[in-house]
């Protein structure tokens, strides 16, 4: 696993892929299913797992965290990039300091909380959980009124933020007044379009910000990171074919719910047994993972 800081270069290099955390049938983490995942995804040429939404994280126990990171770590290739979450709840981030310090993660991330925010609050929580972890940390921008692009600003200013995962879903992704506002105030290259490949082209070529994150890459790897390289190298003709080829898993993500069908897509793909969701998720129907599972075989092939 890589313990050196991110650069900007990395992650363009890249796909961020956000893979789903496969569990066994009483909900513990299964270390070999996660393994097969982990080697799927780095067979691809892709180099850098984020455990986040797609892991469930949000409500990882705290009692099984360590577990988690070690599997993590003594899974993933020696030049693999690993980024674990925290939070989203103030006090279960400020004690999973505690166990990080055992650990040689480069960044972390900050999972966003919902509901129960300001502007300022956030940023006086991510400065404090910085504080305590001793690295910067990777800034999730999720939803709308989280953060303001200035107080953002502040943050990597003042050298708190080591990343930025860009995830506010528009219905033409050309038009964000957000991120219009945002790459004003911070250095795009230490932006990424976090909402996988169907926004990725209109982010990277008109915002100019830097690469992009992917949970379909589980899937496919190989493609995905094909698709970087072409959007790198201005072939944007090929891009756009790879990505209406991850639209039809993209459009079932969107329909019924990323992270659930996601789970499932991985699992009847032959890719590993991803196994049961933590509560408070439930799996699909046998109507939604029939279709789930025709989608993700047709992209696999």
């Amino acid at each position: 696993m890589q313990t050196s800081p991110v650069t900007p270069e990395q992650l363009n290099s890249s796909v961020i892929a956000v893979p789903p955390l496969a569990r066994d049938v009483d909900l513990k983490i299964d270390r070999e299913e996660n393994a097969k995942i982990i080697r799927h995804i780095e067979s691809g040429g892709v180099s850098t797992l984020l455990y986040g939404g797609n892991a469930n994280f949000y409500h990882i126990a705290p009692s099984e965290y360590t577990e988690a990171l070690n599997i993590l770590t003594k899974e993933s290739a020696d030049k693999t990039l690993v980024v674990p979450s925290v939070g989203p709840a103030y006090g279960t981030m400020m004690d999973q300091t505690m166990i990080l310090r055992d650990f040689d993660f480069p960044t972390v991330m900050v999972l966003p909380m919902q509901g129960l925010t300001t502007d300022a609050g956030v940023a006086a929580g991510f400065r404090k959980f910085v504080g305590a972890y001793g690295k910067p940390a990777v800034l999730y921008i999720k939803f709308e009124g989280y953060l303001e692009p200035e107080t953002v600003a502040s943050l990597v200013d003042d050298g708190l933020v080591s990343w930025i995962k860009y995830a506010i879903v528009r219905e033409d992704p050309a038009q964000d007044d957000y991120l219009s506002r945002l790459i004003e105030v911070v250095d795009p290259r230490l932006i990424v379009s976090g909402i996988g490949e169907q926004p990725a082209i209109t982010h990277l070529t008109k915002f100019q910000i830097n690469g992009f994150t992917s949970g379909c890459v589980c899937v496919r790897p190989d493609l995905s990171q094909k698709m970087l390289a072409a959007i790198n190298d201005g072939d944007f003709e090929l891009a756009e074919s790879i990505r209406n080829t991850f639209q039809p898993l993209e459009d079932l993500r969107n329909e019924i719910n990323p992270i659930r069908v996601l789970h499932e897509a991985v699992s009847s793909a032959g890719i590993a047994q991803t196994g049961p969701h933590l509560p408070l998720l439930s799996g699909l129907d046998a109507a939604d993972a029939s279709r789930v599972q025709e989608a993700a075989k047709a992209l696999l092939e």
